[in-house]
């Protein structure tokens, strides 16, 4: 029986031959879903004997076919919290940490995720300021229903509900945020397999010119914030001064681009008027 450390090498060469861009970091961490072991665990046991081969054979054979190893093991950390990942989810990118890190510069007292997916922005939001209360809209079913379980898991009193971005939303609120599909319908054979062909597309992409969800979020901001009420939006990285220019539009203010910790454009934050 090989051990855990011939059992990674071997794993790494095969995933490396299948044009995997992180062979040996997919490795680990397959067979450590596999072993049943934590990720950091697997150094301990490095020469132990690697039992679980008919698991790891399954799980390298879905990375081959470029599943996201997210949806392989079910699950992905986000801001130091596990969050349950499907195929009817956007897997969450550490860039979106940036829009969590941005909305939690400043108290709010509730606030509106629109788009939630896993949930991840909402629930870490109302995880870091417990005395909060929050919205979480969502047109996808099947990603409420993922959402919602992450929330039990973790022990967060949310209220998701359906709805197509502000349709069924009442009331205002001092934060909004969202991270929406910005990605336009002639970029997404650009991407990769991972993405392409495994996350859901209306998660992705407006099938226009990736603005689409702006121009909806621009035009109801101000009917759903209250005075001084922000609005936070994840953004591509050349999208900046267009989203912008649409919140300004609106009658949105203080308006500016947050860059991610690569340097890249990667969160618009802007204000309602304080009166």
């Amino acid at each position: 029986m090989s051990t855990f450390a011939e059992t990674i090498a071997a794993a790494a060469r095969r995933l490396r031959a299948a044009g995997i861009e992180t062979p040996e970091r997919d490795a680990r961490r397959l067979t450590a879903f596999a072993a049943g072991l934590a990720p950091e665990r697997v150094t301990l046991h490095l020469r132990d004997p690697f039992p679980a081969g008919t698991a790891l054979e399954a799980a390298l054979s879905a990375r081959e076919r470029r599943q996201p190893v997210a949806q392989i093991i079910g699950g992905r950390m986000f801001c130091g919290r596990m969050f349950r990942v499907t195929p009817d989810v956007l897997d969450p990118r550490p860039e979106t940490e940036e829009l969590v890190a941005a909305a939690l510069e400043e108290p709010f007292e509730n606030a509106l995720d629109l788009g939630s997916g896993t949930g991840c922005i909402i629930l870490t939001l109302l995880a870091e300021q417990p005395s909060s209360h929050g919205v979480g809209a969502e047109l996808s079913e099947a990603a409420l229903r993922v959402a919602r379980g992450n929330a039990r898991r973790l022990g967060i009193d949310v209220c998701f509900i359906l709805s197509d971005w502000f349709s069924a939303v009442e009331g205002r609120f001092d934060l909004i945020v969202s991270n929406p599909p910005y990605i336009s319908a002639a970029e997404m054979e650009t991407l990769q397999p991972e993405t392409r062909l495994w996350e859901p597309r209306m998660a992705l992409t407006d099938e226009g010119d990736g603005l689409g969800a702006y121009r909806t979020l621009a035009t109801g901001a101000l009917a759903h914030l209250v005075p001084n009420g922000r609005l936070l939006v994840e953004i591509g990285p050349e999208q900046g001064a267009a989203v912008s220019g649409l919140f300004q539009h609106a009658g949105l203010e203080n308006i500016r681009i947050r860059p991610d910790l690569d340097g890249r454009d990667r969160v618009v934050c802007a204000r309602a008027p304080a009166d």
